[in-house]
């Protein structure tokens, strides 16, 4: 009894192992002695976008995405027959793809997988910082508006050497009916304003005066004296962009210690004169070579404007 037992279980094994070696050498096509299998097929398709991955739906996609992975495992082999596997160039960039990928792995492991943000600190971040979070529904601007840029320029000068903004406006700027309130534009609504001229005044703090803009009016210093927030969008809806924010900051903090550390371990030198030696870039060469000297001149005509101005709109 126990014989046959045993044979029986021999038996079950062996047909066992069967199965598995006949599920081992399953293959969707075969080319030449290699073949393309479901596994293969999977995690070729797995690797392209999902837009892509559309494409190949249904059984006749998947039979031309199979179909492309024959074309590929033909070039292939014709690519090692012909021993390109030994061009130098080949080799070259192998040995790029190496380095990069081992450097990939190597931040991978000591930067990013070291690297946490907690949902205490998102908190704490979201609480000491929610002006960033609430929308500018409206911004008081003052502006002076001049002809030129060199004259823009020169007014800039002046402000940044203590000069008062309001006095400058009444006496210099073009717009004359912001001029006589110092250049204060009162409080404008986002849309309200020149594109260009509204984005530059949402960049500034309260307080701040810009670089001299451009729109077709002319030359802007714009000064922002006060700014209206929308209410203040929950934590739930940017917590995961103060964790990104807040993974990115932290990450280059340990990416600069990391390879301040490395810079004790492995000597680096820097051959000032050699590099001051090397060819220019193409681009440089296009900037510096056969170029006449420019003289200043008109600038070019900014495109028409569809929004009125700040100053129109006062």
């Amino acid at each position: 009894m126990k014989r046959i037992v045993f044979f029986l279980l021999t038996i079950s094994l062996l047909f066992a192992c069967a199965k598995k070696e006949e599920k081992k050498e399953a293959y969707l096509a075969k080319v030449g002695d290699s073949v393309i299998t479901q596994a293969d097929f999977e995690r070729e398709i797995k690797s392209l976008p999902e837009f892509v991955q559309k494409m190949f739906e249904g059984s006749s996609g998947r039979e031309k995405f199979l179909d492309e992975l024959v074309k590929k495992e033909l070039l292939y082999k014709e690519a090692l027959k012909k021993g390109l596997d030994k061009d130098p160039e080949y080799l070259k960039k192998v040995e790029d793809f190496k380095k990069i990928t081992l450097v990939g792995l190597l931040l991978q492991r000591e930067i990013e997988a070291k690297v946490k943000v907690s949902d205490q600190e998102i908190k704490d971040y979201y609480e000491k910082n929610k002006e960033k979070f609430a929308p500018v529904a409206q911004i008081r601007v003052s502006h002076i508006l001049v002809k030129t840029e060199k004259e823009a320029k020169q007014i800039l000068e002046r402000l940044r050497k203590g000069e008062n903004f309001a006095q400058i406006a009444k006496k210099s700027s073009i717009d004359t009916i912001s001029a006589k309130n110092g250049g204060d534009l009162g409080f404008l609504s986002r849309g309200q304003m020149d594109p260009e001229f509204e984005a530059a005044a949402i960049k500034l703090k309260i307080g701040e005066i810009s670089e001299p803009m451009r729109t077709k009016s002319g030359y802007h210093i714009i000064k922002v004296t006060d700014k209206k927030y929308g209410p203040v969008v929950e934590l739930e809806r940017v917590k995961n962009l103060i964790s990104q924010n807040l993974m990115a900051e932290k990450q280059k903090d340990v990416f600069d210690s990391y390879i301040e550390g490395l810079k004790k371990t492995y000597k680096v030198e820097i051959n000032k004169e050699a590099l001051t030696k090397l060819a220019p870039l193409e681009e440089e060469k296009g900037m510096t070579q056969g170029q006449p000297e420019q003289k200043e001149g008109p600038k070019e005509t900014p495109k028409q404007e569809t929004k009125e101005t700040p100053e129109k709109k006062k």
